[in-house]
C-alpha cells in the first residue's frame, strides 16, 4: 500500500513542482515580451517536460533505460490524443501558422529520427544522445532569436518579480527531480506487484502522470481561448521529449532497444503524422476531432493492457 501512496506523492511533486517552475519560466519571457506560442513552445514545454525528464534520467542513471524510451512515447502519444484531444473538444481552436509550418515538421522528423535509430540500430548510442542535444539548442536558440527579433511591444502583461520568479524555478525544479525520483522507483515496484513489465507500465501509468502538467496547462490555456499555448505546450513538449529527453538518458548511459520499443516508435510516428496531415488540411481542430482523438487513445490503452 504504501508504494501507492508514495507514487500519488510523487505525481503530485511533478506536476506542482512542473507548475511552479512554469510560472516562473513564463513570468520571465512575458517581461522580455517573448509572444505566448514560443512561451509554450519553450518555457512551458520545457517546464512540462520535467517530469519526464526527471523519470527518464533517474532511469538511465539506475539502468532502467527501457523506461526512459517508453516513458517519452507514452507521454508523445498522450499528448496528441488526450491534451490536443480534451483542449479541442472543450474549446475548438485555429492552428498557429508558424506552428503549423514550422514545429509540426520538427516533431515529425524527431519521430522519424527515434524511429529509424531503435529500428536499423537498436539502441541510442551516447553519441545519438549528443546530436539529440545539439539538436535541440539549436531549435531553441532559433525560435529565441525569431522571438527577440519579433519582440511583441508596449503588451501589458502580468508577470511575478525577477526574484521572486527565480525562487518559483528553482523550487519548481527541486519538486520535479525528488517527484520523478518517487514516481520512477515505486512505479518499478508496482510494475512487479501486478506481473507488467516496466515496458508496460511505462507507457500507461508513468506517462499519463508525467503528462499532467500539459494536460492541465493546455486545458487551461484553451479556456482561455489561447490557442497558440494549448497546441504550442503540445507540440515543444513532444519535440523536448525526444530531443532533450531521450538525449540526456542516452548520453547518460546509452540506451538498448527491443521490437516492442520498434512498434511503439512506429505508433508515435503515425499518431503525429496523422495529425499534422488532419491539421494540414483543415487549419483548425474541432470538437468531433477531438472526442476522435479521446476515443483512439481509450483504443489504443485497451490494446496495451490486452496483448
Amino acid at each position: 500500500m504504501l508504494m501507492y501512496v508514495l507514487l500519488i506523492v510523487g505525481f503530485f511533486l511533478l506536476v506542482k513542482g512542473a507548475d511552479f517552475f512554469v510560472e516562473g519560466a513564463s513570468s520571465v519571457a512575458k517581461l522580455l515580451g517573448v509572444p505566448s506560442v514560443v512561451i509554450g513552445l519553450t518555457i512551458v514545454a520545457m517546464g512540462t517536460s520535467a517530469p519526464e525528464a526527471s523519470v527518464s534520467i533517474n532511469a538511465a542513471l539506475s539502468g532502467s533505460n527501457e523506461i526512459a524510451v517508453s516513458n517519452v512515447v507514452g507521454s508523445n502519444i498522450f499528448n496528441l490524443l488526450v491534451v490536443v484531444g480534451a483542449c479541442s473538444a472543450i474549446r475548438p481552436f485555429a492552428l498557429d501558422k508558424d506552428l503549423l509550418h514550422r514545429d509540426f515538421p520538427v516533431n515529425i522528423g524527431a519521430s522519424i529520427i527515434l524511429f529509424l535509430l531503435v529500428m536499423l540500430l537498436g539502441k541510442i548510442s551516447r553519441a545519438a544522445g549528443i546530436v539529440f542535444l545539439v539538436l535541440i539548442m539549436s531549435y531553441i536558440a532559433y525560435l529565441v532569436i525569431g522571438a527577440l527579433k519579433n519582440r511583441e511591444k508596449g503588451e501589458e502583461v502580468k508577470a511575478l518579480s525577477p526574484l521572486l520568479s527565480i525562487v518559483y524555478i528553482a523550487g519548481g525544479l527541486c519538486a520535479v527531480i525528488f517527484g520523478g525520483d518517487m514516481v520512477k522507483n515505486n512505479a518499478c515496484l508496482i510494475a512487479e506487484s501486478w506481473g507488467w513489465s516496466e515496458n508496460l507500465i511505462a507507457l500507461t501509468i508513468i506517462a499519463v502522470g508525467t503528462s499532467l502538467p500539459e494536460l492541465v496547462t493546455s486545458i487551461a490555456a484553451a479556456r482561455k481561448g489561447d490557442s497558440g499555448l494549448a497546441l504550442g505546450n503540445v507540440v515543444g513538449s513532444n519535440i523536448f521529449n525526444i530531443f532533450l529527453i531521450l538525449g540526456l538518458s542516452g548520453t547518460i548511459s546509452p540506451i538498448t532497444t527491443d521490437t516492442e520499443a520498434v512498434i511503439n516508435c512506429a505508433v508515435v510516428l503515425g499518431v503525429t503524422a496523422a495529425m499534422f496531415a488532419y491539421c494540414l488540411v483543415k487549419k483548425k481542430m474541432g470538437r468531433i476531432s477531438g472526442f476522435v482523438c479521446l476515443g483512439a487513445y481509450v483504443a489504443y490503452t485497451t490494446y496495451l493492457l490486452l496483448v
